[in-house]
């Protein structure tokens, strides 16, 4: 039932977005499908967790805590950009950046997208899902390259490139993850149910092996030192709407790939060797990250760059394994996801404002910003003191918790954490003083003229800020409870 309707629901809105004849309509379609996406994620969770009753192809899915967990922050993330998009995309329209024979091309991937991923995350076979992963990256890449930009279709290709290639060696690991179950049990297999209860039995030795190839492809997915070169090109170059779903959403398919294959190692002798390897991973990424953001003076740049980092904060904590870093590490995925579409919402309505006619590698000459756009400017202050983990923020508390979680294992990796993050936020701070203090003098008064953000723009801005403000101020039982569910499903 719940695979049959996922499907129908994203067969209905291609449908309908090839039967469109207006950019609101298809845009409509894509609201509506995200709407539709986030009532089957309520329906589940109302209807009891875990589900296996797909009826169609149930042995390769399955729904627990942590899929449905994912599902919904997609859902959210993908609803409020398809709101956003509408203002946003017109705007491309007007200034010739998207071309309208590409309009339905572009609502066509949109309208795709979604349900791929929702269902990676559905999927129990981890083939399935590295098949799911690969189609997000080839979707994706597309929405990058829409613009009428040569630098787009750059970043694009190389976005795929280094996914793809990469993904190939999480190809290989998980053929030596079948071998191992063949070998260990008689009867191979990749659904990651049968997996985590067979895992004990595994050889150490092949599960490093293993779940090093796979770690290579799903590292690269996320943004992971040495892989992320692609990231920040890609997130910075896309239309805003696209960079919030690759940051907010894409990013977490990624992390998803390692969080489960490492729940499998975790059940085995080999973890003693895999963490400290995923821990300096996370400890080059963060520093790659806040090393990279100083002295950048483009704002989607500097945002995408900002992902990276956190990306490096969730390895860290996953590494550490504990029960409560898992806990912290889910939290902050969605908050993380939340902070980083609003930055991107954001920053997208002050790349309309103050737009460069030669790149959007160009520094971001942004003047009287509290004049003309009060509402970014806000956004970007707001959603950057929520990135960098300020207090009253929900990223604070993920941050603190994992901090002290990797405390256990080791003080100086605590403190050289501690130093990268403090670079991070300086160099945000730093561009957001220096940059939305720039005031234009009487006597040489700015020609800019104010562009008049539509309403659709403006409103899921304050959706997310009031979400995050809320995630950080109020903290339920329920949500508790949930989230250890995960944590005890992953055998943490």
């Amino acid at each position: 039932m719940i695979l049959e309707a996922s499907v129908l629901t994203a067969v209905c809105a291609l449908v309908l977005v090839a039967a469109s004849r207006t950019h609101r309509q298809m845009n409509a379609v894509c609201i509506l499908e995200g709407v539709l996406f986030l009532m089957l994620a309520g329906f589940v969770l109302l209807s009891g967790i875990p589900v296996s009753s797909f009826i169609v192809g149930s042995q390769f899915f399955f729904i627990d805590h942590l899929g449905i967990y994912e599902v919904l922050i997609t859902a959210v993330v993908f609803t409020l950009a398809a709101v956003y998009a509408r203002g946003y995309v017109e705007g491309l329209l007007e200034s010739r950046e998207l071309g309208k024979g590409s309009l339905r091309l572009f609502y066509a991937a949109w309208a795709l997208l979604l349900p791929i991923i929702v269902l990676a995350f559905f999927s129990d076979n981890l083939a399935l899902f590295w098949i799911f992963a690969e189609l997000t990256t080839v979707i994706s890449a597309m929405l990058v390259a829409i613009l009428y930009a040569r630098e787009n279709i750059d970043a694009a290709i190389k976005y795929i490139f280094i996914a793809s290639v990469s993904m190939l060696f999480s190809f290989v690991g998980l053929i030596f993850l079948f071998e191992i179950s063949r070998t260990a049990t008689g009867s191979g297999s990749l659904n990651w149910t049968a997996l985590i209860q067979q895992a004990p039995s595994f050889p150490a030795g092949m599960m490093v092996a293993a779940f090093a190839l796979v770690f290579v492809g799903f590292a690269a997915k996320c943004g992971i030192f040495p892989f992320h070169t692609w990231l920040p090109e890609a997130h910075a170059k896309a239309p805003s709407a696209v960079s919030a779903v690759l940051s907010g959403v894409l990013l977490n398919v990624g992390m998803y790939g390692i969080l489960r294959v490492f729940a499998i190692v975790h059940q085995t002798p080999a973890v003693s060797t895999v963490a400290p390897l995923i821990a300096l991973f996370g400890l080059f990424t963060v520093g790659i990250a806040a090393v990279s953001m100083l002295g950048e003076k483009n704002l989607k740049k500097l945002v995408a760059f900002s992902s990276v980092e956190n990306m490096g904060i969730l390895l860290l904590g996953i590494a550490v394994a504990t029960p409560l870093a898992i806990f912290w590490v889910l939290f902050h995925v969605m908050a993380h996801s939340f902070t980083k579409a609003s930055l991107f919402f954001s920053a997208g309505i002050l790349h309309r404002q103050y737009r460069s006619p030669l790149s959007s590698d160009a520094a971001d000459e942004i003047r009287d910003v509290f004049r003309l756009q009060p509402l970014a400017a806000w956004g970007i202050i707001i959603g950057g003191l929520a990135i960098s983990g300020m207090p009253l923020f929900p990223i604070f508390f993920s941050k603190l918790f994992i901090l002290l979680q990797i405390g256990t294992v080791s003080l100086w990796e605590v403190l050289i954490v501690l130093v990268l993050l403090f670079i991070a936020a300086s160099a945000l701070g730093y561009y957001v003083i220096t940059t939305f203090t720039q005031v234009s003098s009487p006597e040489h008064p700015t020609d800019i003229r104010q562009y008049p953000t539509p309403a659709g723009m403006k409103v899921p801005v304050i959706v997310l800020l009031c979400i995050i403000l809320v995630l950080g101020i109020v903290f339920t039982k329920g949500e508790v409870t949930f989230l250890n569910q995960i944590v005890a499903e992953l055998r943490f």
